[in-house]
């Protein structure tokens, strides 16, 4: 039997290809992150294209990216049709961007983890060197050059030893 884009799906049909629970893909609808049809009997059907959809979902969550980011790109997709090609590379492209941003962010931390991370502990004699007299503190408690908006600073090093 062919299948054709304009084929409608059961939910326990979605269920059975993607993995997600049908609470969750209740969930998804309730965000207007995917779409679904009553028929006759009031039983939901997605269009066959909802599982690209949720498969993004997926792959977002994998990532770490937070569902209203994945909402506000798919504010920009067609919901009465299949997206096409063109419009899942904007979509990608639009992510890019942050993956790129946080993978520099994680380089940072694991430099820093190496290092200090301002925590104001004075535990460690790196501590000594790079926040003397816990210079650090006045900015607040906890690793304060982890939590500037996920940006980590360099150590100010005050010219000592």
């Amino acid at each position: 039997m062919r299948t054709s884009p304009e084929d409608h799906l059961t939910i326990g049909e979605v269920v059975h290809r993607t993995g997600v629970s049908a609470s969750a893909l209740h969930f998804y609808e309730r965000k207007g992150l995917i779409f679904s049809e009553r028929d006759g009997g009031n039983q939901r059907l997605y269009p066959r294209h909802m599982l690209r959809r949720i498969s993004l979902i997926i792959v977002a969550k994998r990532l770490g990216i937070p569902l209203a980011d994945v909402a506000a790109v798919f504010t920009t997709l067609p919901g009465d049709r299949a997206p096409t090609h063109q419009d899942w590379q904007r979509v990608s492209l639009a992510w890019k961007g942050q993956l790129e941003e946080r993978r520099r962010a994680i380089e940072n931390l694991e430099h820093e983890l190496t290092g200090c991370i301002g925590c104001g502990c004075l535990s460690m004699k790196a501590c000594l060197l790079l926040n003397p007299d816990d210079a650090l503190g006045p900015q607040g408690p906890g690793p304060v050059r982890l939590q500037d908006g996920g940006s980590v600073r360099p150590p100010r090093h005050s010219g000592r030893g």
